[in-house]
């Protein structure tokens, strides 16, 4: 808990890290804790956006099934070491340093990052769907 409790400081301490998030459009519709608190993850999704402390993308429905829709996967680079792959599924997790893996990983990753909608868009996208979920309160 006290690790879940730190993650948010990483955004704002003095060696913030580059988060680039990309998340389907399923994250945002499937309604997860009730209208309140949907409204209230969302708006602050957006409000990182806005900050530009992450980098936000959504994966809308009209560009249909992607390779990552069964899972979640991160890429992590360093200034001092190799670049990782951190895969997520249904049944099992992987953390993948193999460097041809780790480039396939990024490769799938970048194939969904072109069917995603760009920043503005993402944006609006959560914020419209936060003002949805807050009129249903």
């Amino acid at each position: 808990m006290a690790a879940r409790l730190a993650r948010p400081k990483l955004l704002a301490g003095p060696t913030t890290p580059l988060l680039w998030v990309i998340i389907d459009e399923s994250a945002i519709r499937r309604p997860l804790g009730g209208p309140a608190t949907m409204a209230g993850q969302l708006r602050h999704v957006a409000e990182l956006a806005e900050n530009g402390l992450i980098i936000l993308q959504v994966v809308p429905f009209s560009a249909g099934g992607h390779a990552l829709q069964e899972g979640n996967m991160r890429i992590m680079a360093f200034a001092d070491a190799p670049p990782l792959a951190y895969v997520e599924g249904p049944f099992a997790s992987q953390l993948i340093d193999d460097p041809a893996m780790v480039a396939k990983c990024g490769m799938l990753y970048d194939l969904v990052r072109a069917s995603a909608l760009p920043r503005e868009a993402s944006l609006a996208l959560v914020k419209a769907a936060a003002e949805e979920y807050a009129r249903e309160q």
